[in-house]
């Protein structure tokens, strides 16, 4: 039973790996937040739905820093979790696009620190 969990786990996540979508290139301004935590601690965000698009992670983030483990539809929200990987700083932006569309219509930054 453990090595079928074990091997269902390590297709889910490889094909997760093997799936791209372009890169969103217009990310209009948006809201922004600082969070402050330590390392080992959980840090959640809420993203709104919105009919017909979805959030996409915008730019690169340092997964030294923080690592995504976790993902959930909370009532109207988009509710995203991170684990605080490492000391540092590292920036989340969140971009709201219309499938895998290059041009998003709302944006969403988070900017870490873990101490």
């Amino acid at each position: 039973m453990r090595l079928l969990v074990a091997l269902t786990a390590v297709l889910v996540f490889a094909g997760v790996a093997g799936a791209t979508a372009p890169p969103v290139k217009n990310v209009p301004a948006g809201p922004s937040s600082s969070i402050v935590t330590q390392k080992g601690q959980l840090v959640s965000v809420a993203l709104p739905h919105r009919t017909g698009k979805s959030w996409r992670i915008a730019r690169p983030f340092d997964a030294k820093v923080v690592r995504e483990v976790g993902e959930a539809d909370v009532g109207s929200n988009v509710v995203v979790v991170f684990r605080a990987a490492g000391r540092g700083k590292t920036k989340i932006v969140y971009a709201l696009t219309r499938g895998e569309a290059s041009t998003a219509t709302a944006s969403a930054t988070y900017s870490i620190t873990v101490r």
